[in-house]
């Protein structure tokens, strides 16, 4: 499944600096199909290059990071169980900043 992962906010820096991520990834156990807790985790062991913890915590996103599927807020969708189609554009935007 071809996927876009975007990250902003800050969140980029953890991925080296790139923002954007077009990936190809295959749901687990052939199930089928892909869910955000599943996209997650192979973010978390993929992507993410330094300090996890300021994107994840447990298996979710840490609070203050705003995701969207398709330009739409994940928590209108499921949240971890929203399932992903193929070409879907995940936005993950940290919305906590220093002062």
């Amino acid at each position: 499944m071809q996927l876009t992962l975007e990250f902003g906010g800050g969140l980029e820096l953890l991925c080296d600096s790139v923002k954007i991520h077009n990936i190809s990834i295959n749901p687990e156990n052939g199930a089928g199909k892909l869910v955000m807790k599943d996209l997650l985790s192979w973010v978390r062991s993929n992507l993410i290059k330094e300090r996890p913890e300021m994107f994840m915590k447990g298996n979710t996103v840490r609070p203050g990071v705003l995701v969207l599927v398709n330009d739409c807020d994940w928590e209108l969708s499921g949240q971890l169980d929203t399932t992903l189609e193929e070409k879907d554009v995940v936005v993950f935007i940290s919305t906590l900043h220093g002062g």
